[in-house]
């Protein structure tokens, strides 16, 4: 396990982050803001995947109700993401809402940043700070030339110095670039300026595929070296997505274990079965089985056992047969038609 950097615990309607809280993995509902039915269902949907907290967008009074109606049908916190009118997050806080992503430089005048600080304050209600290189004041801007992670971590904290300000300390913060290495040095610099919890991502990160690897780049990097509270993975697809991808790189990095890992090999000219499929029926079959199990699948016999001696249960490919294997000891040998099967059953038992 990493070494986590110290961060003040935040409660978000019942999902701590920060200290030695497990890394919260998030995602944003992009259905319209009107459309209640279609948020509902998909927040729903994120939920069952393993979404710990979901954001909804709230661009204007009607979709407030968003907020209501999302608190009625789902279990996990709900985040209103409000841009510029305080007026909306007095609103969504009276609506129950768990957490506020607000800028509180781009709010107007201290009495709204006030009413904002004091009205979360009585509620409970934390306030995250999302900077991204788009959004950094043109002071810091001229002062560093360009949105370098300096300066978005600059802009990061005078918005907190602003919620500071009135004795408001319940804060998350989030600075990210759509650039992995701006991304992770800004998190680094920012994490060393400060106690507030970390909600990290890579912004802007694109389509399913490359957004993946972006993000498990700058999101793992980040996480390695203890830095990190809670976790978004930015994809331009559907959010459930997002879940599995965040899900999977806390797997990937030991941060999740109520799960099963499980370990394949790249095959070779030794395999005889069909390797590709079988990996994936496996990986698909165990996609929600909570058992904390090392699971293999290797093409042959040759390395099977050998190179996956450390995993829990596993399989091994042979001419038209498999092998099941335990720890490295072979236990038996199963027809190829046959070898999935065997394998989730010695997997119930287990």
């Amino acid at each position: 396990m990493f070494e986590r950097r110290f961060a003040k615990k935040v409660n978000i309607g019942g999902v701590t982050i920060g200290g030695n809280e497990a890394i919260a993995v998030q995602s944003m509902l992009n259905r319209r803001s009107d459309d209640f039915e279609g948020s509902i269902a998909q927040a729903k949907q994120l939920e069952a995947a393993g979404c710990d907290i979901v954001r909804a967008a709230v661009p204007d009074m009607p979709a407030v109700k968003l907020v209501y109606e999302l608190k009625k049908h789902i279990s996990i916190p709900v985040v209103a993401d409000i841009h510029f009118d305080y007026k909306l997050a007095l609103e969504c806080v009276e609506a129950g809402v768990d957490k506020i992503r607000i800028n509180p430089g781009n709010i107007g005048s201290e009495d709204r940043v006030k009413a904002v600080a004091n009205k979360c304050k009585a509620a409970g209600v934390p306030i995250r700070i999302g900077v991204n290189s788009g959004s950094v004041e043109k002071e810091i801007l001229k002062k560093y030339g360009s949105p370098t992670p300096m300066a978005m971590a600059e802009s990061a904290l005078y918005h907190a110095s602003l919620l500071e300000k009135f004795d408001f300390d319940n804060i998350v913060i989030s600075i990210k670039s759509s650039n992995v290495q701006n991304t992770v040095q800004a998190y680094e610099t920012v994490a060393g300026l400060c106690d507030y919890p970390l909600h990290i991502g890579v912004t802007e990160a694109g389509t399913k595929h490359m957004g993946i690897i972006k993000s498990a780049a700058g999101i793992g990097s980040l996480l390695a070296h203890g830095i990190g509270d809670t976790i978004r993975v930015s994809l331009t697809d559907e959010p459930v997505e997002e879940i599995k991808a965040g899900i999977d790189i806390l797997k990937a990095l030991n941060l999740r274990q109520n799960c099963v890992e499980i370990v394949s090999c790249p095959t070779c000219g030794r395999t005889r079965i069909n390797m590709i499929e079988i990996a994936d029926k496996v990986t698909n079959a165990l996609s929600d089985c909570q058992k904390p199990l090392k699971v293999a699948v290797m093409g042959c016999a040759v390395n099977g056992p050998g190179e996956a001696r450390e995993a829990d249960i596993g399989i091994a490919g042979g001419d038209g047969c498999g092998l099941i294997f335990k720890k490295g000891e072979i236990i038996r040998k199963v027809p190829e038609d046959r070898i999935v099967e065997e394998l989730l059953l010695e997997i119930e038992k287990m």
